[in-house]
């Protein structure tokens, strides 16, 4: 990450995954008991917001998105989480 980017935060539910270890990003995500998945992702605005797009329209391979949920999203100083995790 570049020094002096945007950082933001966003809590998100999709029925899919991620990829956010691809852009360098941080943060967890979880299977729910409903079939979804959801978490949190953290970093340069910019490409949290690539993430959220590829939430919205692609997803993984195995997966098929029908809808893709995004909430909380709020501007932070620092990053809260060191890497990005899968949370059982």
């Amino acid at each position: 990450m570049a020094e002096g980017e945007e950082l933001i935060s966003v809590d998100y539910e999709v029925s899919g995954k991620g990829e956010a270890k691809r852009l360098g990003l941080v943060g967890w995500v979880q299977n729910t008991s409903r079939g979804t998945v959801q978490g949190q992702i953290q970093g340069p605005a910019v490409r949290v917001q690539e993430l959220q797009e590829w939430l919205r329209k692609v997803g993984s391979p195995q997966s098929r998105i029908s809808r893709a949920e995004f909430s909380n999203e709020k501007k932070i100083g620092e990053l809260e989480h060191k890497e990005f995790q899968i949370v059982k």
